[in-house]
């Protein structure tokens, strides 16, 4: 009997205040799918760098005949046979290494060709123009200045280049959206914590006859306060399951279908739907509890019983 009279009020309730509390659905729904939006492209960032640090080389350039006359670090010449023998000799001793591989000054030039060969500067570049080089895969690819503090400025090296460096402005730029979605958030969240506040005070005053008459009769503060906190929580619910919505038709459609990005964009390894259902209780969690103790804190100040 009692479980049905907390229903039936938080009813009231929500009927008594439809439009406050639909404002606070999308205002929690929105927020949370910022949230989850966050995590998600944390994870993304994490991943695409699992991926693309266990790919990129460090790039070792020798010196060739062109750089003896144009680069400053090649002034003793082009790289000799001895030189590049002593520095493979040396990247075999460092435990850092796990693999080496040597790119001729041919093989380079084929690739350049394979890559840029349609544009007009490709007619002017010519194999002795093409530097030789060693690319070296790390054990741990965080240990790149280890690589470079033994070979750069050496006889023979005209520089030494950390291939992470080309996808580092892409990953700084995806933890900047990153940022500003969770500066979004948080003011969204203070607008729905803001919402409920007013919701709760309203719905508190509407009711005012009501909580006396059972204050009176000696009801517990806690059965008192229960509605109008099952009230912020239901709302807030509704709120993450339209967030849950959102996010779960937003990885659809950008990576599956709709955009399918996962088919234009085959070099990037985006995260599986495992990884979002893995937030979606998280998100459900935080809009059923998030709500119900603004609503608590809200009515020990507004509901003195």
């Amino acid at each position: 009997m009692r479980a049905q009279f907390v229903l039936s009020e938080i009813g009231v309730g929500l009927r008594r205040n439809l439009t406050m509390t639909f404002a606070v659905v999308i205002s929690v729904a929105l927020s949370l799918a910022l949230f989850g939006g966050a995590l998600l492209m944390r994870e993304q960032v994490g991943t695409m760098k699992d991926y693309w640090y266990d790919k990129v080389n460090v790039s070792i350039f020798l010196c060739n005949k062109n750089d003896a006359t144009t680069s400053p670090q090649c002034t003793k010449g082009a790289v000799t046979a001895e030189q590049k023998k002593q520095i493979e000799a040396d990247l075999d001793k460092m435990g850092v290494v796990d693999q080496i591989h040597y790119e001729s000054a041919e093989q380079a030039y084929k690739h350049y060709k394979d890559q840029y060969g349609d544009t007009p500067i490709a007619a002017t570049i010519t194999p002795d123009q093409m530097q030789e080089s060693f690319r070296v895969k790390l054990h741990d690819p965080e240990k790149y200045d280890v690589v470079a503090t033994a070979f750069a400025g050496r006889a023979g090296v005209q520089s030494v280049q950390d291939q992470r460096n080309i996808l580092q402005n892409l990953f700084d730029l995806m933890n900047s959206m990153n940022i500003a979605a969770i500066a979004v958030m948080v003011l969204m969240l203070i607008i729905a914590l803001l919402l409920i506040v007013n919701t709760v005070r309203v719905s508190a005053f509407s009711r005012r006859r009501e909580t006396g008459i059972m204050r009176l009769v000696g009801a517990s503060n806690f059965y008192i306060q229960m509605p109008f906190i099952m009230e912020a929580a239901f709302a807030g619910l509704l709120g993450g399951v339209l967030a849950v919505v959102m996010l779960l038709v937003g990885r659809y459609f950008l990576i599956d279908n709709g955009l399918a990005l996962a088919d234009k964009m085959q070099l990037v390894n985006f995260i599986g739907w495992d990884a979002v259902l893995t937030k979606l209780p998280l998100v459900l969690a935080i809009g059923l509890l998030l709500p119900a103790l603004a609503a608590l804190v809200t009515l020990r100040k507004y509901l003195k019983v």
